[in-house]
């Protein structure tokens, strides 16, 4: 067994300890592979060990390992910040973008989404932690910011994104994760329908299940740590 197919196992029975002890179905909560800076061989052999959907969080090394393993069935997600001069890449490789907050973001994605390839899956980043750093709208604006993405075609707007400051607090961690939980079940009782929330990595995705994760983002849990540059 590769190291990366043993790793797989020991994330996927931590998503399923915290899905049952959430009182949910392991089977509902996605594992998303984060591959940014390794290799096309790496995520190769998370495929052959069974994972499909994986996340970028740059965008021409996204395109070189979509490109390299365009022969294998897998679902690409863009996690990372999106800069306006990529959104055409971005809209033309990917299935899912989880990182919108802008209004002239998301315009450009519809406008360069290919009618081929069907709407192009959208998640909202919310800064739930308020720091100045951090990606992401403000909660207050998420409404004002789903009603105009959901207008838009070839987009398909399907839930929120957060990225909360490290924490080994899992109160905390619960507490910024909740937060999301709560902005998205106030879009629903507004009639969006929204499915995904794409909160938790390898270190806080327990409290993320607890809060209602539909979907983890896990990089260094699976393919180990990465090497500074």
């Amino acid at each position: 067994m590769s190291t990366i197919e043993s790793n797989l196992q020991v994330v996927r029975a931590r998503i399923a300890a915290a899905a049952r002890a959430a009182g949910r179905e392991p089977g509902d909560i996605a594992l998303l592979a984060v591959s940014k800076t390794f290799a096309a061989g790496e995520v190769r052999a998370a495929y052959a060990a069974g994972q499909r959907e994986f996340g970028e969080n740059y965008v021409q090394e996204g395109m070189e390992k979509i490109a390299a393993l365009s022969a294998l069935p897998l679902v690409w997600h863009f996690i990372g910040p999106i800069q306006s001069n990529k959104t055409r890449a971005i809209a033309e490789h990917f299935g899912w973008v989880h990182s919108v907050a802008r209004e002239k973001i998301a315009l450009r994605l519809a406008q360069a989404r290919p009618q081929e390839l069907g709407p192009l899956n959208i998640c909202l980043q919310v800064n739930v932690s308020g720091e100045a750093s951090k990606s992401g709208v403000a909660p207050e604006e998420v409404r004002p910011l789903a009603e105009a993405v959901r207008t838009l075609p070839r987009l398909r707007l399907r839930g929120l994104m957060a990225v909360p400051e490290p924490s080994g607090d899992i109160e905390l961690q619960r507490r910024r994760f909740r937060g999301l939980r709560v902005l998205l079940e106030r879009l629903n009782a507004a009639g969006f329908g929204l499915d995904t929330l794409s909160m938790g990595m390898s270190q806080d995705l327990e409290a993320a299940i607890m809060e209602g994760a539909t979907m983890v983002r896990v990089g260094t849990a699976i393919f180990g740590e990465r090497v500074k540059t």
